[in-house]
């Protein structure tokens, strides 16, 4: 792994951290493909039990690197649609990473940035970030990371920051929901370490049924379908190992066996 990016581990948290500082941590193939590497390693350790998607320097990420868009002026439809097809890649992979993900907004969010900080389950951002969808302002749309950003700040919110590329900052992305926390930058380290602790404090299969749960089922019309869906997650749970484990700690007043193993 080159030093696009650096990994470390604390305990059961794991943190990818974006290190290209010089160039706000804006992404090109290579940090792509190098993403998506490292969440599904993530994916696949036992010995991870959530992932912090970080940054260094001013900017959490910028978006697009400008070398790399130069490339990409020149190529073809078809070459667009297998970068494009990367990018895709690289955002169902962190979307859908098993372990849950938290993304450490420390500067300005641009662009594909966006759709980083969309793809992860929740977001801790300092109360001086800006954010920004820019991408009409060259003639182009978000695309790729719709599906993902939208979720994120819902659809009315999106209609006006897609047509506009306005930047808001860090209060406004909380109040259409698509930052969790705003906090000082001496505070952030801690509101995520107060997340990150809450989420290995639960059981892990429970987590990686739930956020299965969450993407089946959000946005979906409640349907006789969905609804037969749920009655079957429900009763998968409390039939597994770590359901009936839960359950009898609860009655017996003691603390389950992945706190005990933790």
């Amino acid at each position: 792994m080159t030093t696009a990016l650096q990994t470390t581990q604390q305990g059961a948290v794991l943190t990818i951290t974006l290190s290209r500082p010089d160039v706000r941590n804006a992404f090109n193939d290579e940090v792509i493909a190098e993403l998506t590497v490292a969440f599904q390693d993530a994916a696949s350790r036992a010995d991870v039990r959530a992932v912090v998607l970080a940054a260094t320097g001013p900017a959490f990420c910028a978006g697009a690197d400008l070398n790399w868009m130069r490339r990409m002026a020149d190529y073809s439809r078809d070459e667009n649609l297998a970068d494009a097809g990367a990018l895709a890649e690289m955002l169902r992979v962190i979307y859908e990473c098993p372990k849950p993900t938290v993304a450490r907004i420390q500067g300005d969010v641009y662009a594909g940035g966006m759709g980083l900080v969309a793809a992860c389950d929740m977001a801790v951002s300092v109360d001086t970030a800006h954010f920004c969808l820019s991408e009409v302002k060259l003639g182009l749309t978000p695309a790729t990371i719709s599906p993902y950003v939208i979720r994120a700040m819902g659809a009315r919110a999106a209609h006006r920051y897609f047509l506009t590329a306005e930047r808001f900052d860090a209060r406004q992305a909380q109040r259409i929901g698509f930052v969790h926390e705003v906090v000082g930058a001496g505070q952030l380290d801690a509101k995520v370490a107060e997340l990150t602790q809450a989420l290995i404090a639960v059981s892990p299969n429970a987590v990686r049924s739930c956020k299965a749960l969450l993407q089946e089922v959000a946005g979906r019309e409640i349907s006789a379908p969905l609804v037969a869906r749920t009655i079957e997650g429900i009763a998968d749970i409390r039939a597994s190992r770590e359901g009936r484990e839960g359950v009898q700690a609860f009655l017996q007043k003691r603390k389950p066996s992945w706190l005990l193993n933790s």
